[in-house]
C-alpha cells in the first residue's frame, strides 16, 4: 500500500512538472512587448516634422513597441531639424526601421542621414537616395569657405552615422561631397540599404525574427502577427502645418496689423477690427513658431505697418504711406530664408514674388486714393445740394483729431475734415454742432455746454 501511494504521488509531481515546464517554454516562444508602430513621414524635414517623429518615438517606448518603421518620402529639410531627428532616433530604446517606399518615394538631400540613422534601411524598387550636397539658403552654391566649413560639419556626422549602422561610408560620403544619389539596386549593392523590399507586408515578413541595434543594445523583433499602429499628426500638429505656409503667415501679419491699426483709428467704435486683428496676429506667429524665419523681416513688417497706421491718422503726408509699403515689402522678403545660413537643397520656405508685387500695388493704391482724398478736402471743390446741406447742419459731431483749428470730427458714421469757427481749439471727445458744410469740410463750433479754447495771442 506504501509502495502505490509513493509511484501515485511520483506520477502527479511528474506531470505538474511537464505542465510548468511546457507553459514556460510557451511563454519563452511567445513574442513580448507592444505593437507595431508604423508613420508615414511624407513631408519636408522640418521643425515640425521634428516634434512629430520625437512624439511618435517616445509613444512607441511608452507602448514597449517591438518596432518603429518610418515610411519615409521626402526631398530634404533643414539641417537642424535633421539633426533632432537623427539624435532621437539614435537615443531610441526602440529600433527604428526606414522604409523608403512606395515605389516612386525618395530620401533627397537631409533625407538620406535619416535613412542611414535607421536600425534596419529598407528601400522599395523605383525610389533613390542621395543628393546631400550643402547649397545657400536659396539653393545657390556657397564661397568656398563657408561652402567647406558646413560641408565638412555634415560630412563629419554622416561618417559617425555610417559607422554606428555599419553603412558603407564612401558612398554616403559621395552624396555630400559629389552629390551622388542612387537607386535602391544601387545602395543595396553599395552598403548604404539593407534590402530592397517592395512593400510594407514584405518588410514586416522580412523583421521577423531579426536582431536590430537600440540605444540600449541589440533587441531581437518579433512582427509576425503582431497589432499595428499607424500614428498620425494630431490636430493641432496638422493645423501647424497649414499655418506654416510662408504666404499664409505673411498675410496674417499684414492683416492683423493693419487690423489693430483700424481698430485705434475708429477709437474703440467698433470691436470687430482689433478682435480680428488679434486673431491673425496669433496665428500668424504660431505659424512662424515652426518657420526658420528673421527677425529682421518680422520687424520691417512691423515698422511698415505702424507707418500705414500713421499715414491713415494724418492723411496726405505720402511719407508714412511710402514709407511703410516699402518696408512691408522688404519685411516679406527677408522673413523667411532670403538671408539664413547654408542648408541642404529641398526646403526653401519663402513668401511668393506675386505676392509681394501684389501687396505692394494694392496698398500703394490705398495710399495715393487717402492722399488725392486730403488733397480734394483741402482744394477741391464739389456742388452740395441744399437738402445736403440742410441735412448735416445742426447735427452733432465728435472731435476725432484735434481742432487747432481744424482737424477731423466723426459725423454720421464717417470721418469729416472739421473747422471750428471762429478759431481757438477743441480736444478730441469734444461734442460739436455743425453750422455748415464747405467742400469736403464741414465748419463746426462749440455746443452752448461747452467753451472753445482760445489761443493766446504773443
Amino acid at each position: 500500500m506504501t509502495i502505490r501511494r509513493l509511484l501515485t504521488a511520483a506520477c502527479l509531481i511528474a506531470a505538474l512538472t511537464g505542465i510548468v515546464s511546457t507553459s514556460a517554454r510557451d511563454a519563452g516562444a511567445a513574442p513580448a512587448g507592444g505593437p507595431v508602430v508604423v508613420i508615414h513621414y511624407k513631408t519636408d524635414i522640418d521643425e515640425l516634422g521634428s516634434r512629430y517623429l520625437s512624439g511618435a518615438l517616445r509613444q512607441a517606448a511608452s507602448e514597449h513597441a517591438q518596432v518603429v518603421i518610418v515610411q519615409l518620402d521626402t526631398l530634404g529639410g533643414a539641417i537642424t531639424s535633421m539633426q533632432k531627428m537623427v539624435a532621437d532616433m539614435l537615443a531610441s530604446p526602440v529600433p527604428v526601421v526606414v522604409w523608403v517606399g512606395p515605389s516612386g518615394a525618395g530620401a533627397a538631400s537631409a533625407g538620406t542621414f535619416i535613412a542611414a540613422a535607421s536600425s534596419y534601411l529598407a528601400m522599395a524598387p523605383a525610389t533613390n537616395i542621395g543628393a546631400a550636397a550643402v547649397v545657400g539658403s536659396q539653393g545657390q552654391n556657397l564661397s568656398s569657405t563657408e561652402a567647406k566649413k558646413t560641408t565638412q560639419f555634415v560630412a563629419a556626422l554622416m561618417r559617425s552615422i555610417a559607422a554606428k549602422r555599419h553603412r558603407s561610408i564612401a558612398a554616403l560620403q559621395a552624396t555630400i561631397f559629389k552629390a551622388r544619389a542612387y537607386s535602391a539596386e544601387e545602395a543595396v549593392r553599395l552598403g548604404i540599404a539593407n534590402a530592397e523590399i517592395p512593400t510594407l507586408n514584405g518588410l514586416l515578413s522580412k523583421l521577423d525574427g531579426r536582431t536590430l541595434a537600440t540605444s540600449t543594445g541589440p533587441k531581437r523583433v518579433h512582427t509576425a502577427g503582431i497589432r499595428i499602429e499607424q500614428v498620425k499628426m494630431s490636430f493641432w500638429q496638422r493645423l501647424l502645418s497649414f499655418l506654416a505656409d510662408p504666404n499664409l503667415v505673411f498675410l496674417l501679419l499684414n492683416i492683423g496689423g493693419l487690423g489693430l491699426i483700424i481698430e485705434l483709428w475708429m477709437a474703440g467704435r467698433s470691436w470687430i477690427p482689433g478682435s480680428l486683428g488679434i486673431i491673425c496676429l496669433l496665428l500668424a506667429f504660431a505659424g512662424l513658431s515652426v518657420l526658420p524665419f528673421s527677425w529682421a523681416g518680422l520687424a520691417l513688417i512691423m515698422v511698415g505697418i505702424a507707418f500705414l497706421g500713421i499715414e491713415l491718422h494724418a492723411p496726405g503726408h505720402l511719407f508714412f504711406g511710402i514709407t511703410g509699403t516699402t518696408s512691408i515689402i522688404l519685411g516679406g522678403i527677408f522673413l523667411l530664408g532670403y538671408f539664413g545660413g547654408p542648408g541642404l537643397p529641398g526646403y526653401n520656405p519663402s513668401v511668393s514674388y506675386w505676392l509681394l508685387i501684389s501687396l505692394a500695388l494694392i496698398v500703394g493704391l490705398l495710399v495715393l486714393l487717402m492722399a488725392r482724398e486730403v488733397h480734394m478736402s483741402h482744394h477741391g471743390r464739389r456742388y452740395v445740394s441744399p437738402v445736403e446741406n440742410k441735412a448735416l447742419a445742426g447735427q452733432i459731431a465728435e472731435v476725432n483729431t484735434r481742432l487747432a483749428p481744424t482737424g477731423e470730427v466723426w459725423l454720421g458714421g464717417e470721418a469729416w475734415q472739421a473747422e471750428l469757427r471762429g478759431g481757438g481749439t477743441a480736444e478730441r471727445g469734444e461734442q460739436m454742432k455743425v453750422v455748415a458744410v464747405k467742400g469736403f469740410r464741414v465748419i463746426v463750433e462749440p455746443l452752448a455746454e461747452d467753451k472753445p479754447k482760445k489761443t493766446k495771442k504773443s
